[in-house]
C-alpha cells in the first residue's frame, strides 16, 4: 500500500468535520477492511484505528475489532494501549458489545490482554444476557490453546461445567463444544457425563440450532451407560434426529446410537434401533455426490458391524449412469457386502451390465466383484463363472484380464468343479499384459498342469521374457514350472533347470531367489518330499479377509462422520497429539462382538 493512500486514510480517520453520526468513520473503516482482505498491509494505521475504538457505534466496533484480531499480535506493545477500552467494553450496557469485546480479547493472544481477560471472563460467563454466556464459554477454548495452565488453575472448566445445565440451549451448545475441545486436547482433563447431565443435554437438542445440536450429540459420546436401560432410554430420545435435514446432524445421531448399542443388553432393542438406522442412511443418498459419498463410507462400517441396518435396501446402492466414479466405486462395494443367496441374482444382473460401462475403472471393479460373489456365495458360483465367460468373450483387453484374476481364486474356493472353462482361459493368452493377470494366468496353468496338454509349451512361452518380468510374474513362473515338472515329469525337465538357474543366479530379488534355492534343494535331495510341498492344500480362500480388523472397525465406529470414517484409517495415522477413543467399560457393556472392550482409556483426573 503507497504511503499516500495511508495518509489520505489517516486524514479521512481522525477528520470530525460535521460527522456526529460517524458516516464517515464508517465508510473509511469499510476502505480498511476491505484492503486489509485483499492482503494489502494496514499495519501504519494503527494508533489511529486505536483512537475510533472509542466511537458508540456497534458497525464500527465490529470493524476496529477484526482490524485488531488481524494486526494486535504483530504489534503487541500497540495493541495494549487498547485495554482500557476493551475494559470499558466489557460493561457496557450493551450485550453485543460485550460479547464482541470478550470474543476480540480472546482472540488476541498477548501476554498482557490475556491477563486481562481472566476477570472480564469470569464475569462474561455468569452474565445475565446468554449471547455473552455462550461467546465466552468458546473464548473458553480459545484461551486453553494459548495458556492451559491458567484455564485450570482460574477453575474455568468447572464454570463451563456448570453452563451444562443453562436453562438457553445455545449457551448449553457452547459450553459443551468448548469442553469437548479442551478434553480432546488435554492430557489430564476428561469430559465424562451421568446420566443427569446427558438427559439435560438431550432436553436442550430441540431448542439447538442444527450446528449446537451437532455438538451435543458429540458430547454424548463421553457418556457411559451404568445401569440397564440408561442407553435404550437415551437412544430413544436421540432417535428423531435421525429424521434431521442436516447430514451432519443425522450421521451424528447414526453414530451415538451405534455407540449406545454396545451397552443395551436386549437383542430386541438392538433390532429395533438398526430398523430406525436405515429409512436416513438411505435418505442420505439422495443428497449431492459429496455428501452420498461420506454417506457410503460409514454406511461400509455400520453394515460390517450391524449387518440388519440396510440388509432390504440394496436397490438405493445400484449405481446411475450419472453418478461420479467414487460415489460408483463405493456403492459397489456395499453391494457385495449386501450380497445374499436371495438376493444375488439381482445383484448379478446389475454387476453384468456395469461390465459393459466406459469407465474402465468401474468396468475392472465390476468385473471383480463378480468373481467375489462366487467365492461368497456358493449357489450362485455356477452363474458368476458364466457371467465372467460371457464378459471374456467380448475380447476387451482389461476386462479379460480382470475375469482371469477372479477365476483363479474362484478355482482355488472350488477345486474340481469348473475346470472345464480352462480351454476358454488358454484362448486368450495372448491379451495378457498386467502382471496380476499374467500371475494368474500362470497359476492356473501350472495348478492344471496335468489337464492342460499343451502346459509346458504354454509355460514355455511365458519364460521367453522370464527375467523383464516383475517379480509377481517371476515367483508365479518359477512356482508353475516346477509344478509341471512334478506333475508331468518328461513336460517340465528342460524347463526347470532353466529357470532355477535364472532364479539363483540372474535376478536380485532375494524372495526369488530364496524359493529358487529351496526349490533346487528339494528336488535335487527328496523329490517326495518336494512334491508334499509344492502341492499341498492350499490356505481355505474366503472373502472373509475382506472385513476389517475388529479393533479398527471398533475405533472407527466411535468417529462416524469424520474424516477417520470416511479414510478408514484410525485417526492417531493423520493427527499429532491424537487421543485415542475406546469402548469405556461398565457393567452393561457388551462383551461379545467387539474387539476393543478391554482396551480402554486409563483413568483420567475429572474436573
Amino acid at each position: 500500500m503507497n504511503l499516500g493512500k495511508i495518509q489520505e486514510l489517516r486524514a479521512e480517520l481522525s477528520s470530525d468535520k460535521k460527522d456526529t453520526k460517524h458516516m464517515k468513520k464508517k465508510t473509511v473503516m469499510k476502505k480498511i477492511v476491505a484492503n486489509m482482505t485483499m492482503g494489502n498491509d494496514m499495519s501504519p494505521l494503527f494508533p489511529d484505528i486505536i483512537n475510533v475504538m472509542n466511537v458508540p457505534i456497534l458497525e464500527i466496533k465490529k470493524m476496529v475489532y477484526l482490524y485488531l484480531i488481524n494486526y494486535a499480535r504483530g504489534k503487541p506493545d500497540m495493541a495494549m494501549i487498547a485495554i482500557p477500552t476493551f475494559m470499558k467494553d466489557v460493561e457496557d450496557p450493551n450485550p453485543l458489545i460485550r460479547a464482541l469485546a470478550i470474543r476480540t480479547m480472546g482472540y488476541i493472544q498477548v501476554e498482557k490482554i490475556v491477563d486481562c481477560l481472566v476477570d472480564p471472563l469470569r464475569q462474561c460467563l455468569r452474565d445475565q444476557d446468554p449471547y455473552v454466556r455462550k461467546t465466552a464459554a468458546i473464548c473458553v477454548a480459545k484461551l486453553y490453546l494459548h495458556d492451559r495452565a491458567m484455564v485450570e488453575n482460574e477453575r474455568f472448566i468447572d464454570m463451563l461445567r456448570d453452563l451444562l445445565g443453562d436453562p438457553n440451549p445455545t449457551v448449553v451448545a457452547n459450553a459443551v463444544a468448548a469442553l469437548t475441545e479442551i478434553s480432546e486436547r488435554s492430557d489430564n482433563i476428561q469430559l465424562k457425563l451421568n446420566v443427569s447431565i446427558a438427559s439435560k443435554l438431550v432436553a436442550a437438542l430441540n431448542e439447538c440450532s442444527e450446528w449446537g445440536q451437532t455438538y451435543i450429540l458429540e458430547a454424548l459420546m463421553y457418556y457411559v451407560p451404568q445401569e440397564q436401560g440408561d442407553a435404550e432410554m437415551l437412544a430413544e430420545r436421540i432417535a428423531p434426529r435421525l429424521q434431521h435435514a442436516n447430514s451432519a446432524v443425522v450421521l451424528t445421531s447414526v453414530k451415538v446410537i451405534m455407540f449406545l448399542m454396545n451397552y443395551m443388553q436386549k437383542e430386541d432393542d438392538i433390532t429395533s434401533m438398526c430398523k430406525k438406522l436405515s429409512p436416513p442412511l438411505v435418505t442420505l443418498l439422495s443428497s449431492g455426490p459429496e455428501v452420498q459419498y461420506v454417506a457410503l463410507r460409514n454406511i461400509l462400517l455400520i453394515i460390517q458391524r450391524r449387518p440388519e441396518v440396510l440388509r432390504n435396501d440394496m436397490k438405493v446402492f445400484f449405481c446411475k449412469y450419472n453418478d461420479p466414479i467414487y460415489v460408483k466405486l463405493a456403492k459397489l462395494e456395499i453391494m457385495f457386502r449386501l450380497a445374499k443367496a436371495n438376493n444375488v441374482d439381482q445383484v448379478l444382473s446389475e454387476l453384468k451390465e456395469y461390465a459393459t460401462e466406459v469407465d474402465v475403472d468401474f468396468v475392472r471393479k465390476a468385473v471383480r466383484s463378480i468373481g467375489r460373489l462366487a467365492v461368497k456365495i456358493e449357489s450362485a458360483a455356477e452363474r458368476c463363472i458364466a457371467a465372467l465367460l460371457e464378459l471374456i468373450q467380448t475380447k476387451v483387453n482389461y476386462v479379460v484380464q480382470e475375469a482371469i484374476v477372479v477365476i483363479k481364486d474362484i478355482f482355488r474356493k472350488y477345486p474340481n468343479q469348473y475346470e472345464s472353462i480352462i480351454g476358454t482361459l488358454c484362448e486368450n493368452l495372448d491379451n495378457l499384459d498386467e502382471p496380476e493377470a499374467k500371475a494368474a494366468m500362470i497359476w492356473i496353468i501350472g495348478q492344471y498342469a496335468d489337464r492342460i496338454e499343451n502346459s509346458d509349451v504354454l509355460l514355455d512361452d511365458f519364460l521367453y521374457t522370464f527375467l523383464e518380468e516383475p517379480v509377481e510374474v517371476q515367483l508365479a513362473l518359477l512356482t508353475a514350472t516346477v509344478k509341471l515338472f512334478i506333475k508331468r515329469p518328461t513336460a517340465g525337465q528342460e524347463l526347470v533347470p532353466k529357470v532355477l538357474k535364472w532364479a539363483t543366479e540372474e535376478v536380485d530379488n532375494p524372495d526369488l531367489r530364496d524359493r529358487g534355492y529351496i526349490y533346487w534343494r528339494l528336488l535335487s535331495t527328496d523329490p517326495t518330499a518336494a512334491k508334499a510341498v509344492v502341492l499341498s492344500d492350499k490356505p481355505h480362500i474366503s472373502t472373509e479377509t475382506d472385513n476389517m480388523e475388529p479393533a479398527l472397525l471398533d475405533e472407527l465406529l466411535l468417529h462416524i462422520a469424520s474424516l477417520a470414517s470416511i479414510y478408514h484409517k484410525s485417526p492417531i495415522t493423520f493427527i499429532h497429539h491424537y487421543k485415542p477413543r475406546f469402548l469405556i467399560p461398565s457393567p452393561v457393556l457388551r462383551r461379545e462382538g467387539t474387539a476393543s472392550q478391554e482396551a480402554f482409556e486409563p483413568e483420567q483426573n475429572n474436573r
